[in-house]
């Protein structure tokens, strides 16, 4: 590491910073010398994230269905505490491409043990095969069937959250719009954990961009393009900062100070409040983009989680 990147590095919680040194040798073990086919990327990103799901909370039950409009598969998550305190559906990150269930089922189980409510996570379907639109119209109809049906799989969805880490917090958001937008119900709260909500590069981009942080622009920038269309950018329910934000549920942001995605989060927040709707925001210094997979060895993903997980039980007692 030179210099300059060990006093980027300084910036960093230690905990997180040995996590994104884990990812990023192991990604380069894992990848080798060519260039990978998109199958290849996939499972790469699940064999690295193996050791970082595991652990945690146990549940008092986990189970799978598959939904019957969009044949997508729902993994839900009932803690030792039950169902009863209400549910939230969660979206993984992955820049729409990546990742799955797998990888953030320790996740899922923390958010279920600290809230003490059920977790539901959605198999969305993965561009670029399936690009915008398609995750989103499958996000909302999975709201709607969990609002019509959740009740016979033990959920109560009398009290509905959504949530996400970045392209899931983007999903979240964007259904949530679209519900609105629609006449739907809409869910009683947003959680958006460093979410990627615009394409536009802000200041944040150039001063944490990629090693020793965890993302990188060109990556982001890739991860946008297989996901939406050209013609399809000035969508708000794709690039969700823009268009009417008035009223949303209450929504909360989970945002890491050393990620490139920090000034749209802190540009949702400003909006959000502009447009009356109750915004909080915790910005955790030293923490990266994905810093909550870090939560097995990290205080600061431990404290985020406890933090979200709070305003859960708040927004769901109301």
């Amino acid at each position: 590491m030179s210099a300059s990147s060990q006093t980027q590095a300084d910036d960093l919680e230690p905990e997180v910073r040995r996590f994104v040194e884990d990812v990023t040798k192991r990604s380069a073990e894992l990848a080798g010398d060519g260039p990978l086919s998109l199958q290849a990327r996939r499972a790469v990103a699940e064999k690295i994230r193996e050791p970082w799901r595991e652990g945690g909370p146990q549940m008092q039950a986990v189970r799978e269905i598959t939904l019957p409009q969009t044949g997508r598969t729902l993994r839900i998550y009932i803690p030792e505490s039950g169902a009863g305190a209400g549910t939230l559906l969660y979206l993984h990150g992955g820049g729409w491409m990546l990742f799955s269930l797998d990888t953030h089922d320790r996740l899922m189980r923390e958010y279920a043990d600290a809230a003490g409510c059920a977790v539901v996570g959605l198999d969305y379907s993965l561009a670029p095969e399936h690009p915008f639109p398609a995750a989103l119209n499958e996000t909302v109809d999975c709201v709607n069937w969990l609002q019509d049906e959740g009740s016979a799989h033990g959920l109560n969805t009398g009290k509905l959250l959504i949530g996400g880490d970045s392209a899931g917090g983007n999903l979240a958001l964007a259904a949530t719009k679209l519900l609105r937008d629609t006449g739907a119900r809409v869910p009683d709260g947003v959680l958006i954990n460093y979410g990627a909500l615009d394409t536009e590069h802000r200041t944040s981009h150039q001063r944490y961009n990629g090693l020793p942080y965890m993302l990188d622009v060109s990556e982001m920038d890739d991860f946008w393009q297989a996901y939406v269309a050209e013609t399809e950018l000035e969508s708000p329910y794709a690039r969700v900062l823009l268009g009417e934000l008035g009223g949303l549920p209450p929504t909360h942001l989970c945002i890491a100070e050393c990620d490139i995605l920090l000034d749209e989060n802190k540009e949702l927040v400003r909006r959000l409040e502009a447009a009356g709707v109750e915004a909080s925001a915790i910005i955790y210094p030293g923490a990266t983009h994905s810093f909550l997979e870090a939560m097995s060895i990290s205080p600061l993903a431990q404290r985020a989680i406890a933090d979200s997980a709070a305003w859960m039980k708040r927004i769901l007692a109301s």
